[in-house]
């Protein structure tokens, strides 16, 4: 029954997908990038629904008073395909994801990223795209936006870590803004390789944000880490 849950789930995200990647990418030639963004929002929240609804997946948040009105940066744990979508829907609109530049050449899916104000990187161009972080992010979070990065760069199966990566740091140690961290285990019931979506309740923790005024990249992410990972450690690591 999980099995086809999720897989009857699964269809109705590639549809969700093609939906909302033609309208936001129709919309954003006409119109301003506000409308892309609560699109996107939109389709977020949808699917939350949806994984609700048919794979009896739910989350819990916790700390969203943590979240700040104007600019920050988001750094978040990375265990699944989930926050990828999940996020999007629980953040306000205004989001400009760092993401790899090959999710940008998928047809419909790349088109909708493209109007949303991501910043695609190049991952093997090493210190040219750490500066591409810094330039770009410095222009989103100018225009009041969050910037989203998962430090880790890729999917970490739960009670695994990976090495976090210093380019969101590096953002935050030249923008002067503050960094808001996020943990989940959401890897627990959404696997990093897996098919299944496990019914169950992600936890889902925002923490306090960390300054950088002042602050070197590698301390801001020293903190960065030391909280996400702490606090991913009090979550359960198998499913209800």
């Amino acid at each position: 029954m999980i099995l086809l849950r999720s897989v009857i789930y699964f269809a109705t995200m590639v549809i969700s997908v093609v939906v909302f990647g033609l309208t936001i990418a129709l919309v954003g030639w006409f119109v301003p990038g506000v409308v892309s963004d609560r699109l996107a929002t939109t389709w977020g929240r949808v699917n939350l629904w949806l994984q609700r609804t048919i794979c009896g997946l739910g989350y819990r948040l916790e700390g969203a008073e943590n979240l700040p009105d104007g600019p920050c940066i988001i750094m978040a744990k990375h265990q699944s395909t989930w926050e990828t979508i999940g996020l999007r829907g629980l953040l306000k609109p205004e989001q400009s994801w760092v993401l790899k530049q090959e999710l940008m050449r998928i047809p419909i899916f790349g088109w909708g990223l493209r109007f949303a104000r991501s910043i695609p990187i190049d991952r093997a161009a090493g210190r040219k795209a750490v500066f591409k972080v810094v330039d770009d992010g410095k222009a989103r979070l100018a225009e009041g936006r969050y910037v989203i990065i998962f430090p880790e760069g890729t999917r970490t199966a739960p009670g695994e870590r990976k090495r976090y990566g210093v380019g969101g740091a590096v953002l935050a140690e030249r923008s002067g803004v503050a960094v808001v961290p996020i943990a989940h285990n959401a890897g627990v019931f959404w696997r990093r390789r897996g098919v299944k979506k496990y019914p169950g309740t992600i936890q889902v923790k925002v923490g306090p944000p960390i300054t950088s005024e002042g602050r070197k990249a590698a301390e801001i992410m020293r903190d960065v880490e030391e909280w996400i990972e702490a606090e991913v450690e009090k979550m359960p690591q198998a499913t209800e």
